[in-house]
């Protein structure tokens, strides 16, 4: 079919934080294009404003999805070119897009993307984990019965786990990982090319005490883990040496005075560990000094 005269639909990334971010490919098409159809159209107009774009806005946003892209793909048929957007990063990944998209390739219409910042590829190649296979996952369901059975879904998959959480809830998803994949290696990465970008790494335990903290959990949150297997021969050698370390540290502290349990209970707040899990350490440690 001819799209010579029909308009173009451009999938226009922008930044997720730092405006420096955004491409200048993607100021000359936001510049270019008929109309911008936005999640958000005060969020994107800083954006506009900031780079003096004058280019008329509209919504196009999860609840009128259906209405406006039988709308954007009128005008696109009618020769006008439209560029989507979301409020931060790629349009349509985890955001509206995908219903005007789908719409426009069944018309025949010509889709371009215009690439750039991704949060969730950004959290991942900062993770330190491996980047060669990887799953994205999305945003993780809220509620912590489909939470878990999202993680029993993947947890034999040999990539990379990467998903979005809220920070109201992420500490509760450290949990539910922890508990359904075992201990592994992740990684939280929070208000990625923002004023306070923050990369936690460490066992999913350590991350999962860290932002149980009242201040610690804020921000657009990206969580990263490993893939199944590989957490296990390291957190053998791993276990073997903190136990020896609480071992050394509980002995130390009943030097200064303290009865074995207030020893095992401080030296377990020091070393990040509840008292249950350093308990289990330090009798795994002296079953195997007995062997």
């Amino acid at each position: 079919m001819d799209t010579a005269e029909k308009g173009t639909l451009y999938l226009v990334a922008t930044p997720i934080g730092n405006l420096e971010d955004v491409t200048r490919r993607a100021l000359r098409v936001l510049s270019e294009v008929s109309v911008i159809a936005c999640e958000d159209t005060r969020h994107t107009r800083r954006l506009l404003e900031r780079f003096q774009i004058a280019t008329k806005t509209v919504s196009y946003h999860e609840h009128n999805e259906q209405e406006r892209a039988a709308e954007l793909c009128a005008r696109l048929e009618a020769g006008e070119s439209v560029a989507l957007v979301s409020d931060a990063g790629t349009p349509a990944v985890s955001d509206p897009g995908y219903r005007l998209v789908r719409a426009a390739v069944e018309r025949h219409l010509r889709v371009v993307p215009v690439p750039g910042p991704t949060a969730f590829v950004a959290a991942l190649i900062a993770s330190g984990l491996p980047t060669d296979s990887f799953y994205f996952g999305g945003f993780l369901p809220p509620r912590p019965h489909a939470r878990r059975l999202r993680f029993e879904e993947v947890k034999n998959l040999q990539a990379t786990l990467v998903f979005y959480e809220a920070p109201h809830r992420v500490a509760r998803a450290l949990a539910d990982a922890r508990e359904v994949l075992g201990e592994r290696r992740g990684a939280v990465a929070r208000e990625l090319t923002k004023l306070h970008e923050e990369v936690v790494r460490g066992a999913l335990g350590e991350l999962c005490e860290h932002f149980s903290g009242a201040d610690a959990a804020r921000g657009e949150m990206v969580l990263v883990i490993d893939r199944a297997g590989a957490h296990d021969a390291s957190a053998a050698n791993g276990a073997t040496a903190a136990a020896a370390g609480l071992a050394a540290r509980v002995a130390e502290l009943e030097g200064e005075g303290l009865d074995h349990r207030a020893a095992l209970k401080r030296a377990a707040r020091e070393l990040g560990l509840t008292r249950d899990e350093a308990y289990r350490r330090l009798v795994s440690e002296r079953a195997r000094e007995k062997m």
